[in-house]
């Protein structure tokens, strides 16, 4: 899994490869992703997240209302470090950490093995300081959204490990100043940007189709645990290449969080990326975002399947501005039914978008 490296391509459990062309270098261009800071919207109550973690100083009230604490004993602070000490202990001698797979915002991805079974692993190393948002656990202590998520997805989940869409969290440790994440690593997979890369530059239609209904339906499954990814794109999105037809699988909830059914936000938290010069919300919103009015999850997140689908069918990367001004150029060879689907998702006006349960219904995913 590669995490952003300070550019467009943040995740992946594949290396990076050298595209040759000059078409392929500039989809291969790497997009930063910039998190904002956190609304109250983002604060929730969060059933079933049990795990002890640490307290980490983070609270509603003002710095000027905050009681002085006492200054921690040398006892405590023994008893403290010999804990971490044990976390770290712990962790390793249940994992093998290999080789970098990439980093940017959040942290960095490394990938290893499980020591028991030799299971590939991709492990998430995030600073404490550097966790965009944080929800309140059962216990009252604020745990990272992304740990509270994938641990809602795996009490949830119809089957074992392997069986859905998004990768599957399969440990985790809080050492203090910093998060381990062990997740599920699919092998032979690959992101979805480099798969279109190593298919030309753009996928056929018959293909792109595969891929997009498996998405959408991924992303309806989502939506009906009331889960808002936020940062649904081709770097986030891995193909499983063992067998003829490719396997979507969702990774990087790093930004995602607990939505209800007619949440809104006013900040966005997504990829924000220099393209053509100019920066601007390719994957979050169009118009509205430029504006910074309000943002639904369902809308927001249909428009991205949209943007995944454009990138997927055309040379060249989804431009938002150029969109907007009416200049971006479609291929004129899509069968109606697949244009009628794009142009559907890319709607400017987010209340006339789909809903994603429409889009499993389209006839060109049926």
């Amino acid at each position: 899994m590669k995490m952003n490296k300070e550019t467009r391509k943040n995740t992946s459990p594949a290396d990076n490869k050298d595209p040759g062309d000059q078409n392929s270098k500039n989809r291969m261009a790497k997009r930063k992703a910039s998190p904002e800071r956190k609304t109250p919207s983002d604060t929730h109550e969060v059933k079933g997240v049990k795990r002890k973690v640490q307290q980490d100083g983070a609270g509603t009230a003002s710095p000027a209302k905050k009681p002085k604490l006492a200054e921690p004993t040398s006892g405590d602070k023994e008893q403290a470090s010999s804990s971490l000490d044990a976390g770290k202990g712990e962790f390793q001698a249940r994992y093998v950490e290999e080789h970098h797979l990439g980093g940017g915002g959040c942290g960095a991805v490394f990938a290893g093995y499980r020591i028991t079974d030799h299971c590939p692993v991709a492990i998430k190393h995030i600073p404490k300081d550097r966790i965009p948002i944080k929800v309140t656990g059962e216990n009252g202590k604020r745990v990272s959204v992304e740990v509270a998520i994938m641990l809602k997805l795996a009490a949830e989940a119809d089957g074992p490990v392997g069986t859905s869409a998004p990768v599957s969290l399969l440990d985790w440790f809080d050492l203090g100043t910093e998060l381990i994440l062990v997740l599920e690593r699919p092998v032979p997979a690959v992101d979805l940007l480099d798969y279109i890369t190593e298919n030309g530059g753009c996928l056929p239609e018959e293909k792109a189709k595969v891929i997009l209904k498996q998405l959408v339906d991924a992303a309806k499954d989502l939506e009906d645990k009331h889960i808002f990814h936020r940062d649904i794109k081709s770097e986030n999105i891995l193909n499983e290449t063992g067998s003829d037809v490719p396997r979507v699988r969702i990774i990087d909830f790093g930004l995602s969080c607990f939505a209800k059914e007619r949440s809104v936000y006013r900040l966005f938290y997504g990829n924000i990326f220099s393209s053509c010069s100019s920066h601007m919300y390719t994957y979050s919103h169009p118009s509205r975002m430029l504006r910074t009015q309000k943002i639904q999850a369902g809308p927001t997140t249909v428009w991205q399947m949209g943007v995944v689908l454009y990138e997927a069918l055309h040379v060249g990367d989804f431009d938002t501005m150029t969109f907007l001004q009416k200049e971006l150029k479609f291929n004129k060879d899509l069968s109606p039914h697949c244009r009628n689907f794009l142009d559907a998702c890319l709607t400017n006006v987010p209340e006339k978008r789909p809903t994603l349960g429409d889009l499993q219904l389209h006839p060109w995913l049926r």
